[in-house]
């Protein structure tokens, strides 16, 4: 009892940070009973984003009511609502400004001294505070860091790396698409305890509706090769006829044969299979709904980070991860990210948003990407993933050009997680035509056409691409897809 005595009021220090120790010991108003005691009420009451309370004077009302009302006008609670940091900052910095009306001219009035002193508060953070909607708005979607230090969270905000992570957050805002595929990723999974069912209509469940597949066959369109016959298409000429054009007497036959529009063509045609009503069919079962967002499992992101991607592709990757670690955090769902090059050049990390987590993803926004490709490498480590607990259910989402060939034994580690997991393998492609790699790895591809449009010092117009399709290689080339390459054309 005897020892409580002794202590007081200074015992009540172990209830603040300690960064705010000096401050409430040594700034010249009040009393240092009051300020411990007020100075916890100020900081509770910042982080739930509320004034502190009027009475929570510090013990001089006259000095601290123009700097309450100062943080009321400047809008500092809702910025310090569930930031401790933030609360910190606000009461370190009303103690320092608090303490100056010690050193105000003997001439000056102290009622002209504190309102000059709440003034010069009101300035520090109208500059401190200018743009940081947009930042709390990216740190808010960048995960928990309520809990680093003010001049932490300075110092990264302050880095190229956090401002380069600004960049990129914009890139994507006219990309929905993109948008949705990463949020798609992970497929649903079983619930702790059944739901109660919604209500039906009073008029009983919608009934399905009845659907056939129709064929539809387009002939002279791209597609599958049947034969060869006559005609003056260009595009589609046997090689044995283009020959003929350096010959210095066959170009005459081989411009009277285009006349006659008899030159050898391949013969193509193009199939197009939809779903349309059938009235008198039978009605299929009505597919489950889509998992909510809270209900998907986690994604794993390879990143392709080869000499071939740099540029536009590279900043187009790097917005992808870094919506993947927003999303991932804002539907509490596991992130796995892995940057593959060449042989021997990988970077794993987990996208769990703690200060060493930031820490990890800034230094990938900021490094470059160069070397070779090697997607053995990330697909074995994503495999190892998929097979891990928590990870069952987890999609695999491939950012790449394409420039890229896999193994049988990785194909092969693909084809048994599908089998026992259902894994499925979305990729998206920042380039200009599939690639036989590519089409044989992925189950569904996205073309992203317009991707020059994301370089940093390109001003190609959204939408625009020098080729009118992505599938180049099956439209020019259909006889070198295998079986596994050929089911994205189905």
């Amino acid at each position: 009892m005897r020892t409580a005595e002794v202590d007081r009021p200074f015992d009540a220090l172990e209830g603040l940070p300690r960064e705010l120790w000096l401050g409430a010991l040594i700034t010249s108003v009040g009393t240092p009973a009051l300020r411990l005691r007020d100075l916890s009420r100020w900081l509770a009451a910042l982080t739930d984003g509320a004034l502190p309370p009027a009475d929570a004077d510090l013990g001089d009302p006259q000095a601290v009511t123009p700097l309450r009302r100062a943080i009321g006008e400047l809008g500092l609670p809702a910025l310090a609502q569930g930031v401790p940091a933030a609360a910190l900052q606000v009461a370190r910095t009303a103690l320092w400004h608090l303490d100056r009306l010690i050193d105000r001219p003997a001439w000056q009035a102290r009622a002209q001294a504190v309102e000059a002193m709440a003034e010069e508060f009101r300035q520090e953070w109208t500059v401190q505070r200018a743009g940081w909607e947009e930042i709390n708005a990216l740190l808010l979607g960048l995960g928990d860091l309520a809990m680093l230090r003010w001049d932490a969270l300075q110092g990264r905000l302050n880095s190229r790396e956090w401002a380069e992570a600004r960049r990129l957050s914009a890139l994507l805002a006219g990309a929905p698409e993109i948008v949705a595929l990463i949020r798609r990723l992970g497929r649903g999974m079983p619930r702790a305890a059944p739901e109660r069912a919604l209500p039906q209509p009073a008029d009983g469940p919608l009934p399905p509706v009845p659907v056939r597949w129709r064929t539809t066959r387009l002939p002279d369109a791209p597609g599958e090769v049947r034969g060869i016959r006559l005609g003056a298409q260009l595009s589609r000429m046997v090689p044995a006829e283009a020959a003929q054009l350096m010959h210095p007497v066959l170009h005459k036959l081989w411009r009277a044969r285009l006349a006659e529009s008899r030159l050898r063509v391949w013969d193509e045609e193009a199939v197009l299979v939809d779903a349309v009503r059938d009235p008198g069919g039978q009605a299929q079962a009505r597919a489950a709904p889509e998992p909510t967002a809270r209900d998907r499992g986690p994604m794993i992101v390879c990143v392709d980070t080869s000499g071939s991607m740099k540029g536009a592709p590279e900043q187009l990757a790097k917005a992808v991860v870094l919506e993947a670690a927003r999303t991932a955090h804002r539907e509490g769902r596991g992130c796995r990210v892995i940057a593959f090059g060449g042989p021997d050049e990988l970077i794993e990390w987990s996208l769990d948003l703690s200060a060493r987590g930031l820490d990890a993803l800034l230094a990938f926004m900021g490094q470059g990407f160069d070397g070779g490709t090697d997607i053995a490498t990330p697909i074995e480590r994503a495999m190892e993933r998929v097979h891990e607990a928590g990870w069952q259910d987890a999609d695999l989402l491939i950012v790449s050009d394409g420039e890229f060939g896999s193994t049988p034994a990785a194909l092969a580690r693909l084809d048994e997680a599908r089998a026992r997991h259902g894994l499925r393998v979305q990729g998206l492609l920042v380039g200009d035509r599939e690639t036989l790699g590519l089409l044989e790895v992925c189950d569904e591809i996205h073309w992203v056409r317009d991707w020059r449009r994301y370089s940093p010092d390109g001003n190609t117009p959204a939408g625009f691409s020098p080729v009118h399709s992505q599938s180049l290689t099956a439209l020019y080339f259909p006889n070198a897809l295998g079986p596994r390459a050929a089911r994205q054309r189905r």
